[in-house]
């Protein structure tokens, strides 16, 4: 059995993985599955939107296209049962709607049906393998390469759309015109009517639907656990038993800091979790301890040999050595073959399994604290003292802001980032957010005027900050975003990282260095229309890139 993925950066030889292993740890069974669970949904977007023709609508279709693309992104699902599940439950809702719009009885309706939609996975998990790569990337060898491209755009960024609306939907909100481009955006992936320029016009369209998820991501966190402030937090760990947090889910990490308050045990952040310590209604519970570790790809080498339990909230997690396989847990939509599974959604948890696994192992023997950084920078408190930051421009005190930031991830290169920060001018702010911040944000740059030169603007969870700041500081400024002294110098690793990038051209941002390698599902033509129209280059050397923003 072979598979073949590309949806991420480190894809092998910038290619694709194939053959029996992806560089993420997915085997060829767990990637083909998802190539199933991936076209069923289609074909349910196919037939949702169908039923929504004659008056029919479901918000629960919405709500598992997104469940359903959020646990085929890169390191979230690789458990073979979990994934067969879930392909049930698709092909369960599928002929629901199916019988639905086929109640009309219109035979015209019924002769078009585009023969993507009436493919069959079997009932077996032994027939869905078998017939995986009818449906996966490659599965039309005839199909023209900048079709495909521009189809696995779409998806790739609908996927991270998906973990957005995710996260939103299990803090109480949602949002009709996001919830219909699912089924709008998966339906066009069956449809040989759109040509190039129609996936281009929905891509874009999408790129603007994502901005308001992201808007909505960012009201569902603010609201529940207010504006994030700027904290110090603690690098490093205290005497105690203690539990490491992984992943983005604020929600978890809530609930987990209520059931353990007053029982001892240290709770800590791993990962994309860092930015929770600037949440006024997490950072009030005492025994939030501070911030373990680094970024997601480090974590079979930082959870090896501790006394701590580690919960994993949503992607990112790697494949357990040994040493840790009996304390780790996963939550929501993670999971791993053989590890223990805390159920539930967005009721109510029990933690006690966690909790008393933290408490026998008995935890940390003393204190280990390397230093404290600062996080918190949100668009509410960086617009909060927007007029000094303005001031200091005016001033020619801060030249130039750079926002260094996106997903971190193993592969040789992105060294690149960190030494561009070092490289950057004095006078000038640098904004980082998601986990590329690793590469960043133990580097002591200094203030200017009393604002620091750099500040964490959050998770990629958060990217509406970042946007919010830039469109800001345009506004004050009485200019666009392009032609504010901004530079982006975005790293991407998967398909929340696309997804951004998307609502970044829908805002006719220009300019955007990307690293540290181009998407391997890019086509060359679609290539060359996104450097003609945005001028979005690849990376090069610090030096020269900092010079060349400089304008030196």
């Amino acid at each position: 059995m072979e598979m073949f993925c590309r949806q991420c950066e480190q894809t092998m030889k910038g290619q694709g993985c194939h053959l029996q292993k992806g560089v993420c740890g997915k085997t060829a069974p767990v990637a083909d599955l998802q190539d199933v669970l991936v076209h069923l949904l289609k074909q349910i977007a196919w037939y949702e939107s169908e039923a929504r023709k004659i008056g029919m609508e479901e918000a629960e279709v919405a709500r598992f296209l997104a469940e359903g693309l959020f646990t085929t992104v890169t390191n979230v699902n690789f458990d073979e049962a979990r994934l067969e599940a879930d392909i049930i439950r698709a092909r369960t809702l599928r002929d629901m709607l199916k019988a639905r719009v086929e109640e009309r009885g219109d035979e015209k309706w019924i002769a078009g049906i585009p023969s993507a939609v009436l493919w069959e996975p079997g009932q077996t998990r032994e027939q869905m393998l078998s017939r995986a790569d009818e449906v996966g990337i490659m599965s039309d060898p005839e199909l023209d390469e900048d079709i495909r491209s521009l189809r696995e755009i779409l998806l790739y960024g609908l996927k991270g759309m998906a973990a957005y609306a995710h996260h939103a939907l299990l803090l109480g909100k949602e949002d009709i015109e996001v919830n219909r481009f699912f089924s709008r955006g998966l339906a066009a992936l069956v449809d040989d009517s759109l040509n190039a320029d129609d996936l281009v016009k929905l891509i874009f369209e999408f790129g603007s639907v994502n901005l308001k998820c992201l808007e909505l991501l960012d009201a569902a966190h603010t609201g529940r656990f207010g504006h994030p402030e700027p904290t110090e937090v603690a690098l490093g760990v205290k005497k105690g038993p203690a539990i490491i947090v992984s992943g983005h889910d604020l929600l978890d990490l809530a609930q987990l800091l209520e059931q353990t308050e007053g029982k001892g045990i240290n709770i800590y952040t791993h990962g994309e979790m860092l930015p929770a310590h600037g949440y006024p209604e997490l950072k009030k519970y005492p025994h939030f301890a501070g911030h373990f570790g680094s970024a997601w790809q480090n974590q079979q080498k930082e959870f090896d040999g501790i006394p701590a339990v580690i919960l994993m909230t949503t992607n990112c997690i790697q494949e357990p050595k040994s040493s840790y396989i009996d304390r780790i847990f996963t939550t929501g939509l993670v999971a791993w073959p053989g590890i223990a599974h805390i159920p539930g959604g967005n009721e109510k948890k029990d933690f006690s399994p966690v909790i008393e696994k933290a408490f026998s192992l008995g935890g940390f023997k003393d204190d280990r604290i390397e230093k404290t950084i600062t996080v918190g920078f949100g668009h509410h408190a960086v617009l909060g003292v927007a007029d000094k930051v303005l001031d200091l421009v005016k001033q020619k005190k801060i030249k130039r802001f750079f926002l260094i930031g996106g997903c971190d991830g193993a592969k040789p290169g992105r060294n690149y980032y960190t030494e561009f920060a070092e490289k950057v001018p004095e006078d000038c702010v640098i904004l980082t957010l998601a986990c590329g911040k690793f590469r960043i944000n133990r580097l002591d740059l200094g203030t200017i005027g009393g604002i620091p030169r750099l500040l964490d603007c959050g998770q990629c969870n958060d990217s509406y900050s970042a946007i919010k700041i830039a469109s800001g500081l345009a506004e004050a400024l009485g200019c666009g975003v392009n032609d504010l002294p901004l530079s982006f110098i975005i790293s991407w690793y998967e398909q929340k990282a696309v997804c951004i990038l998307l609502t970044l051209f829908s805002l006719d941002v220009r300019n955007i260095v990307l690293g540290p390698s181009l998407p391997a599902f890019v086509s060359s033509n679609v290539l060359k229309v996104l450097r003609e129209k945005f001028n979005i280059r690849p990376a090069a050397t610090a030096e020269e890139d900092v010079k060349a923003e400089m304008g030196a």
